[in-house]
């Protein structure tokens, strides 16, 4: 069973970093491409950064310089540093496991862990 744990919200001033983690068990986790995403009180949930099974990294527009995913294959972690935190980076991230062969895509998400930036 595939299992995506994720740890290291909480509450920071804006400004401030915050790394956070996702665990996984119950897969291959080589084969996954991996992604952080967020979810704001009111809003759609949102891809911010995302990291192929062979390292190639994307971020939405409004990350870009200041958060980084990283995945570690051997321990079957990911991660995502984030730094010159906003108040609008707000919200619940969740991580995600996606993987597609043909036509076939199968995803998995973990249950969110909550992140707050006060101005």
């Amino acid at each position: 069973q595939v299992q995506l744990v994720e740890s290291g919200g909480g509450l920071v001033q804006a400004g401030g970093s915050l790394r956070l983690s996702c665990a996984a068990s119950g897969m291959i986790f080589s084969i996954y491409a991996m992604g952080w995403y967020r979810q704001a009180p009111g809003k759609q949930r949102e891809l911010v950064a995302a990291i192929t099974r062979g390292g190639s990294t994307n971020y939405t527009d409004s990350v870009k310089g200041r958060f980084t995913i990283s995945r570690d294959n051997a321990k079957k972690m990911v991660y995502l540093q984030m730094n010159s935190l906003k108040p609008e980076d707000t919200g619940v991230y969740y991580c995600n496991a996606a993987y597609q062969y043909a036509a076939v895509r199968s995803d998995y998400w973990g249950q969110g862990t909550q992140v707050t930036v006060s101005s």
